[in-house]
């Protein structure tokens, strides 16, 4: 996969779960509902074809979507 397939938004939601911040902590630092972070994620596992968070952010740091 080409680098950019995350949105800003869901690029922001995986920089702060990295930090261990949980669903409620993004959703609050973001502003946006905990349903709307749970989307996020589940649109980049799907994008990514990994089953659960962990396995997303291995990928997104392979593919350098992300850095810790």
């Amino acid at each position: 996969m080409a680098k950019g397939i995350l949105t800003n938004r869901e690029r922001e939601v995986f920089e702060l779960l990295i930090l261990n911040k949980t669903t409620k902590d993004i959703a609050k630092e973001l502003s946006i509902s905990e349903k709307t972070v749970r989307n996020h994620i589940s649109n980049t596992m799907q994008k990514l074809g990994v089953n659960g968070r962990a396995s997303a952010v291995v990928e997104l740091l392979k593919l350098k979507e992300i850095s810790l």
